[in-house]
């Protein structure tokens, strides 16, 4: 049936889909499907229809079934046959029937006038042009198989730059066959956890992501926090978790209060992964953004086989790109591939091989060492702006990444927070990322994100911030 309704949508010259079901004999389901094309609009005025004798061997019914059914039809006054001319659709002054309307979800909130969170690159400085023109190359190079089902491992051409770069920037050990293309930090997790490749429970820093503990719940993993303080977690406390064979951490940049692992704290995290047989899971999230000096090394580079390094290009180039990594132990590749699957979870192979271009002829460093240049200036006028007008509040942690977390006088977070809403300033507050089961003193403070705001907009979006930072309690 459906293949001669295809027929009869080349006769009338374009597509046409009637619904032949329905009670009733033929000449009824078939009476009131056109009827009710007629009313919808979908056959409209003047159309002409197939001659009865054609829709009849079309559908396999008896030529008079058609017959009577185009009768009745013009009988009613929906169609009109005239001899010479056929039959067509009737003109109507009845209005055509508007097609049903889903409910319309609530319309979102206006976006703020000032983007301050966190993890946010300037979407401006996406580079088009040097995007545009790895691309050309990249698919002028591409083989013939880059385009066929594909390899759940990533292509070998960005695994293979990834390995030179990250070596270089990043002092990792690997090789391409050691590394993973995923989606991001997210799935990376979603991979290891929900993949059984790893198990928790899981050590934690006693700040981070919500959306990355609520991740590792929905696949039954418990999150155990360590404390953190001016050094970064403390890793010895790792010794004393039970049951616990993987911990996660940000050890070039704590995310989100910013100071960076200290080494002893590094060597002491390794010490644990050897001696309990663990493993450590490292978010290198925006490790290439230090501005007071060169960025440190990544924890893989100590121990390889201890260490599962986790980067993307979310800060670096663009979320929207959902292009990551992982360099793996090599005992853990296998089961990280068959977590993945032959299919759907991954990265766009075009993507991957423009990514790989952008690596190999340079302009990804390039573009990484403008935007470095770009970061740290609006970083130094954030702090210059809070030197002038709020002195008693100051950035910590070290000069790097795309945020900055600002102390704010105790008990001042919450109306902080509610005063940025009232003034159309987005950021988050230090509270929205501390673990819910962390037994460290609270502390107030926000998390200003600075890369988002276009340059255009960024003194505006400053002065907004200064205009809801309480005051100095000293001078009330």
């Amino acid at each position: 049936m459906a293949e001669s309704w295809v027929n009869l949508a080349e006769r009338l010259g374009s597509d046409l889909h009637l619904d032949l079901a329905g009670p009733g004999g033929r000449r009824a389901v078939l009476s009131n499907a056109l009827r009710e094309a007629v009313r919808d609009g979908r056959l409209a005025p003047g159309t002409r229809l197939p001659p009865y004798r054609s829709l009849a061997a079309d559908l396999g019914l008896a030529r008079n079934t058609v017959a009577d059914a185009y009768a009745e039809l013009a009988a009613e006054g929906w169609l009109i046959a005239r001899q010479g001319s056929g039959t067509r659709v009737a003109p109507r002054t009845e209005p055509v029937r508007p097609p049903r309307v889903p409910k319309v979800a609530p319309a979102r909130p206006a976006p703020p006038a000032h983007d301050l969170r966190q993890g946010r690159p300037d979407a401006s400085a996406f580079p088009r042009s040097a995007w545009l023109a790895a691309a050309r190359r990249a698919l002028n190079a591409a083989p013939n198989e880059a385009f066929g089902p594909g390899d759940p491992q990533g292509r070998p051409e960005l695994r293979r730059a990834l390995t030179e770069y990250l070596a270089r920037a990043r002092g990792i050990r690997t090789a391409p066959d050691r590394i993973v293309v995923c989606s991001g930090f997210a799935h990376a997790l979603r991979l290891l956890f929900g993949g059984r490749v790893l198990r928790g429970p899981l050590a934690v820093e006693s700040y981070g992501l919500a959306f990355h503990r609520s991740l590792l719940a929905a696949a039954s993993v418990r999150t155990v926090p360590l404390t953190l303080d001016a050094h970064g977690a403390r890793t010895a406390e790792l010794a004393d978790l039970k049951g616990v064979r993987a911990a996660l951490l940000t050890p070039a940049h704590q995310f989100p209060t910013g100071g960076p692992l200290h080494p002893e704290r590094r060597v002491a995290a390794l010490d644990w992964a050897r001696t309990c047989g663990g493993v450590i899971l490292e978010d290198d999230y925006d490790g290439e953004f230090r501005y007071d000096r060169e960025p440190v090394g990544a924890l893989q580079g100590l121990d390889p086989e201890r260490v599962v390094y986790i980067g993307s290009v979310s800060k670096s180039l663009s979320p929207a790109l959902r292009l990551g990594w992982m360099v793996l132990p090599e005992h853990h590749v296998p089961a990280v591939l068959t977590a993945k699957g032959e299919r759907e979870a991954w990265a766009g192979v075009t993507d991957q091989l423009t990514l790989a271009d952008l690596i190999e002829s340079g302009h990804y460093d390039r573009h990484v060492r403008r935007m470095r240049q770009r970061y740290r200036a609006r970083r130094d006028r954030l702090v210059a702006a809070l030197a002038a007008r709020a002195p008693h509040i100051a950035p910590t942690g070290i000069a790097a990444g795309l945020h900055a977390v600002l102390r704010l006088p105790p008990r001042t977070e919450r109306s902080t927070v509610k005063a940025a809403t009232w003034h159309s300033v987005a950021l988050d507050g230090l509270a929205d990322f501390r673990h819910p089961d962390a037994t460290m003193p609270t502390e107030d403070g926000l998390v200003v994100g600075y890369a988002t705001p276009p340059d255009h907009g960024y003194a505006q979006a400053i002065e907004a911030l200064c205009r809801i930072l309480p005051p100095d309690p000293a001078e009330r």
